[in-house]
C-alpha cells in the first residue's frame, strides 16, 4: 500500500473549546489510537486534503514532533453543512498486528454485457478487509470482460491468500443488468425476424392463386 508523509504537532489543551480555536487556525484536532495509550495531535487542514478527499487509501507516516508513527485512517468527522474536516481518528500499525480498514473497488476491462446495451451496477465502492500492514493491498481489482448481462460478481467470488475479506459473502459486487436499450433492441430484433418469415396462412394464399390461375387458362 502506498505511503503518505505528513507533519504533526502534539496537543495538550483538549476540549471543545481549543478544538475549535484549532480550526479557526486551519489546523484539525486528531488522535492516535492503538498504542499504548492514546495520542492527541493536530494535523494542517490542508495537509489532511491530499489524505481524505481521493478514492486512494495510504499508510500514513506520521511525525509527531520527533515521533515516527505509521498509522491508518480510522474515521473522520465532517461538518453537516459546509462539509469542513472537523476530527481524524487514527489508528497504529504494529507489523504482526492484523488490522480492519477499507480499500477501493477498481473495475478492469469492457464487459460484454454493456457493449450490448447492458447497464453497469457498481454496488460496492470499498471492500471492508483484515490484513497485517504488509499484505495491505493498494485496491480490489476485478477484471469485468466477460461479463454478460444479468451476471453477477459477488464477494464469495473473490479469493486472497494474503489478507482476510469482511465484507459478507453475498453481497453484489457488480452487476450487469438489462437497460431499455437492450430490451428494445432485443424487441426490435424478434419484430424484424417476424415480418420477414413468411406465414403458413400467406404460404396456403399463394398457392390457392396459382391453382385458379392455372383454370383460367
Amino acid at each position: 500500500m502506498e505511503s503518505i508523509l505528513l507533519n504533526a504537532k502534539m496537543r495538550n489543551n483538549l476540549g471543545k473549546k481549543e478544538s475549535k480555536s484549532l480550526r479557526n487556525l486551519g489546523k484539525i484536532p486528531c488522535v492516535l489510537y492503538g498504542g499504548a495509550e492514546n495520542i492527541h495531535f493536530q494535523l494542517d487542514e490542508n495537509d489532511l486534503k491530499k489524505l481524505v478527499y481521493t478514492p486512494k487509501v495510504f499508510i500514513v507516516e506520521l511525525t509527531i514532533d520527533s515521533t515516527q508513527i505509521k498509522a491508518l485512517v480510522k474515521d473522520i468527522q465532517f461538518h453537516p453543512v459546509n462539509d469542513q474536516i472537523l476530527h481524524v481518528d487514527f489508528i497504529e500499525l504494529v507489523d504482526e498486528k492484523p488490522v480492519n480498514t477499507q480499500v477501493p473497488i477498481i473495475l478492469t476491462g469492457n464487459s460484454i454485457g454493456v457493449l450490448n446495451g447492458g447497464k453497469l451496477m457498481k454496488n460496492l465502492r470499498k471492500l471492508s478487509i483484515r490484513s497485517i500492514p504488509k499484505n495491505l493491498p493498494d485496491n480490489i481489482s476485478i477484471d469485468i470482460t466477460n461479463l454478460k448481462i444479468g451476471d453477477k460478481v459477488y464477494v464469495r467470488d473473490l479469493n486472497y491468500n494474503h489478507f482476510e475479506i469482511t465484507t459478507s459473502e453475498n453481497s453484489v459486487l457488480v452487476a450487469i443488468q438489462t437497460s431499455r436499450a437492450a430490451v428494445e433492441e432485443e424487441a426490435e430484433g424478434t419484430d424484424s425476424s417476424a415480418e420477414s418469415k413468411p406465414t403458413d396462412k400467406d404460404s396456403t394464399s399463394k398457392d390457392t392463386d396459382t391453382k385458379t390461375d392455372d383454370k383460367k387458362e
